[in-house]
């Protein structure tokens, strides 16, 4: 058996071990309602649950590179708040973002990325030029508006409606860990 593997297998075993997650996991296994409904990337340092001091239950993630929608990601949205009903819809950008930066390469550069990375690329790098054409400069800039956009996207899209007072978009320091809301430019 692959050693890595074999540690992830070690990891749950402490978990189903630990007393207040089997309570937690039993009291979530009827069902969930989670408090708000995250798109967030998939960065492994960027976990969602553990930023926002959240559980088994508490949060209805939904990660993808350069948190990059497609239609099922509009799909999951879809079913957090209309079968779910969750109240808050938060897009969650990070510094330092593979995606993001491979975008912004791609229009500052026409440099293209190799693969299915492309693909991602070339969903962010409209929001990389109008980021641009509004006065972005740096790449955090850019994170931030890209969450911006996103969640306008994201409300444009949606056939369940999403009132633009029930979504916040949100940038992650990695180094720092602070989360803070982007707020939209003036």
């Amino acid at each position: 058996m692959h050693d890595i593997w074999k540690r992830m297998l070690d990891g749950n075993e402490r978990w189903l071990a630990d007393d207040r997650a089997a309570a937690r996991r039993m009291a979530t296994v009827g069902g969930q309602a989670p408090s708000a409904m995250v798109l967030s990337c998939s960065d492994s340092r960027v976990p969602v649950e553990i930023l926002f001091g959240k559980g088994v239950g508490d949060l209805f993630v939904v990660r993808t590179a350069g948190h990059t929608l497609d239609a099922a990601v509009i799909g999951s949205i879809e079913y957090a708040v209309g079968v779910l009903r969750a109240p808050l819809i938060v897009v969650l950008g990070h510094d330092g973002c593979g995606a993001v930066a491979a975008a912004i390469r791609m229009v500052d550069e026409d440099v293209a990325p190799p693969g299915h990375i492309r693909d991602i690329a070339e969903r962010i790098a409209p929001n990389v030029r109008r980021a641009r054409a509004e006065g972005a400069v740096t790449a955090q800039e850019i994170v931030g508006r890209h969450a911006l956009y996103t969640a306008e996207e994201a409300r444009r899209l949606s056939v369940f409606p999403i009132p633009a007072e029930c979504t916040v978009a949100a940038r992650y320091d990695l180094a720092g860990g602070t989360v803070t809301a982007v707020l939209q430019p003036v």
